[in-house]
């Protein structure tokens, strides 16, 4: 009896703790605490007074949820369209969900800090030959340990060190390959050098086909990232001396002419000999450290501001003469959302996310109840999978329907290999020379992916909870325009109606008939403002433009205008051009006519005006409705616990 008591009262325990963390219900709907805070704090700004933030916010997503379930309600998710556009979310963002988020997140803190320095590095390289004998590879061996000892010992020409030991064991070639940052280097020799310190050199390292020994000749703040424009005097092959002179004198008479005011731009799509970027004035794709050879950067990167143009200086390529554009450092923490953004897309193309790859398979491969069938051996599955390959069909084999592999949902049949099998190794662009047990690595890798990515949202709230969100969100947007924004927008009887049942309230402040121009730049924009005040006719001006002036003409309050002071502005006043900050685009008006405040605004005056608040009226009677349809009850007591 007492343990009957014991698990009554441990059950209703539970029961008030459950209910306890139930924020508000609708209907028979309930929230809970933690899917309020979690939208909340999604969409939260600073606050002064925590709780009135919190109750706004809590009649808001009370709101939209009852609109949801209005929504539920008309079966609105069953739409076709709207299926597809979840369909199609779902394939845009499920990727991001297709790795150890946490190993990302530590891979990408080690890019950002290793993008914060620029190392400079010297190189020694043995080649280990592939038709070698053992005696070639202790060789190398030899000679790279005793490269080290003498590097260590002060002797630091590399190039006569180089020579030295290649004389008396193999060849070796040394280098001072300039600086280096992050994705400069294979992800593995990354890590070798980024464990150097000033002066360091390293132990001889085997990487692909030798030996290697780095030193870490010093180091540099990040150069950042540079844009850059340039103009290039290529030499032909062999040159002689004379014709090496011919092309710096040329090269030197276009640095007169720039620095005597000739546009860059022009210049270098004039004279130019660098096709690539000629056509766009010179202008090169922003870049940044190792990107091009140690001459080239060091000029560039002493630039000190933005407009300042290099003296003509000579590398591999030809002459040069560089203007800088622009240059920003890079930046140190993740509040840079581009930054990061181009961080990660470097990353996804790079070695290093091999190991979150690996530990995520790892990980999904338990998750997902993965079992091999032990009774379906290798050697079967090889054999139909070698006869697929030479018939180029597959046939009628036993091990079609066996099962290869299962999962908590799904079992995976042996016909499924043989179309992998199939499809890969019967296309070349795909095919590397695998054997079998590789493919069938890759199989299994391939199909445990796609069995976790079909059932992503059992095992990732986060990927459940966004799909949700987008869900929810279309939904919202669709019973929004049936039973607000069309209706609207649409029944002109009831918008005539309720702007002569407020019509007072529609009334002009100061305003003025103005004619806008849009203009493609500021010069632009200056010539038509000294055209149009020397007389020119306006219109013609903006048909003559090639697109680049467009016009308008409308009346506006001049609180929408950027216009000085009223007491300033009169009837053929135009403005100075002002720059458009989202576009660069820039803008001006010329004043027609100006009207006091207080003129009654007719209904196509105030359409705009009506539409938005007859939106806002319909809005709140159907919210209305719903609230009684629906009750919405808040649970105080988990309310003020979020207070805390």
């Amino acid at each position: 009896m007492m343990k009957k008591v014991f698990l009554l009262l441990t059950f209703t325990f539970f029961m008030a703790h459950l209910f306890a963390q139930t924020l508000f219900t609708y209907g028979d709907e309930k929230v809970g605490k933690e899917e309020f805070l979690r939208a909340y704090n999604k969409n939260k700004m600073p606050v002064t007074d925590k709780e009135k933030s919190l109750r706004e916010y809590l009649e808001l997503y009370s709101k939209f949820k009852l609109k949801v379930k209005a929504a539920k309600q008309l079966r609105l998710d069953k739409l076709s369209q709207l299926k597809y556009d979840l369909q199609n979310f779902s394939s845009q963002v499920e990727e991001g969900y297709m790795n150890d988020e946490k190993m990302s997140e530590s891979l990408l803190n080690e890019v950002i800090e290793r993008s914060q320095k620029d190392i400079h590095l010297i190189h020694f390289f043995a080649a280990l030959p592939t038709a070698g004998t053992a005696g070639d590879s202790a060789k190398a061996v030899k000679a790279m340990e005793e490269l080290v000892t003498e590097w260590q010992k002060g002797n630091t020409d590399y190039t006569a060190l180089a020579n030295t030991l290649s004389q008396k064991y193999l060849p070796i070639t040394g280098k001072d390959i300039g600086y280096i940052t992050v994705f400069s280097l294979p992800y593995a020799v990354e890590n070798l050098v980024y464990g150097l310190h000033t002066g360091d050199i390293s132990k001889a390292y085997r990487y692909k086909n030798g030996l290697h020994v780095f030193i870490n000749a010093g180091e540099r703040k990040s150069a950042g990232k540079w844009k850059i424009a340039q103009i290039l005097f290529t030499l032909p092959p062999n040159a002689d001396a004379s014709q090496v002179k011919e092309i710096e004198k040329k090269a030197d008479s276009v640095y007169n002419l720039l620095k005597a005011g000739a546009d860059f731009s022009a210049m270098a799509k004039q004279v130019s000999e660098d096709r690539l970027t000629a056509i766009s004035g010179g202008e090169m794709a922003e870049f940044g450290t190792g990107k091009f050879e140690m001459s080239f950067e060091t000029k560039v990167f002493a630039l000190e501001k933005d407009g300042y143009i290099t003296k003509p200086f000579y590398t591999s390529h030809g002459y040069h003469i560089v203007k800088r554009l622009q240059q920003h450092d890079m930046a140190a923490d993740k509040t840079d959302d581009t930054f990061v953004t181009a961080l990660k897309q470097q990353m996804a193309k790079d070695a290093r996310m091999n190991i979150a790859r690996e530990k995520f398979l790892k990980d999904i491969t338990a998750k997902t109840n993965y079992k091999k069938n032990p009774l379906v051996k290798d050697a079967e599955i090889f054999r139909y999978a070698d006869s697929v390959v030479q018939t180029r069909t597959i046939k009628n084999y036993p091990v079609n329907n066996k099962i290869l592999i299962s999962f908590t949902k799904e079992n995976v049949k042996g016909i499924a290999w043989l179309n992998f099998i199939k499809d890969y190794k019967l296309n070349v662009d795909v095919y590397k020379q695998e054997n079998n047990k590789d493919l069938l690595d890759k199989f299994i890798a391939t199909t445990i992916a796609d069995y976790y990515r079909k059932h992503l949202a059992e095992y990732n709230t986060g990927f459940k909870l966004q799909m949700q969100e987008f869900k929810e969100g279309n939904m919202l947007f669709e019973i929004m325009e049936r039973k607000v924004w069309g209706k609207a927008s649409e029944d002109s009887i009831a918008l005539r109606k309720y702007y002569e049942e407020h019509k007072a309230t529609y009334k002009w402040d100061a305003s003025a008939a103005i004619l806008l121009f849009n203009c493609s730049d500021t010069s632009v924009a200056r010539k038509a403002v000294e055209a149009i005040k020397s007389g020119s006719n306006w219109k013609k001006i903006a048909e003559e433009s090639d697109g680049k002036i467009q016009s308008d003409s409308g009346r506006y309050e001049l609180s929408q205008l950027q216009l000085p002071t009223v007491k300033n502005i009169v009837p053929g006043y135009i403005s100075s051009p002002i720059m458009n900050g989202g576009d660069n685009t820039t803008s001006f008006v010329k004043v027609l006519q100006l009207f006091p405040a207080n003129q009654q605004r007719n209904f196509n005056e105030a359409r705009g005006l009506v539409i938005n608040e007859y939106q806002v009226y319909l809005e709140n009677e159907w919210v209305a409705e719903l609230k009684k349809k629906y009750p919405v009850k808040v649970n105080e007591a988990v309310f003020q616990s979020i207070l805390k």
